[in-house]
């Protein structure tokens, strides 16, 4: 599960890295540029929450160790 995390997490960041050269930043609200910020947020939105699940498992574990 954690390599799984990590490589989605990876993907998710190369998708951020991308499509911050596809902005046109005079106009970034029309065409492409529209299309690039939101798969720029949704890749943001991916990132944090497969922190909060690998965050999460990791309470499960110690949660587990401690009974």
């Amino acid at each position: 599960m954690k390599i799984l995390i990590l490589i989605l997490s990876i993907v998710a960041l190369i998708l951020i890295g991308f499509n911050v050269t596809k902005i046109n930043f005079s106009t970034p609200f029309e065409g492409e540029s529209m299309v690039a910020m939101i798969t720029i947020f949704a890749s943001l939105c991916a990132v944090i929450l497969l922190q909060i699940l690998n965050v999460s498992k990791k309470i499960e574990q110690k949660s587990k160790n401690n009974h």
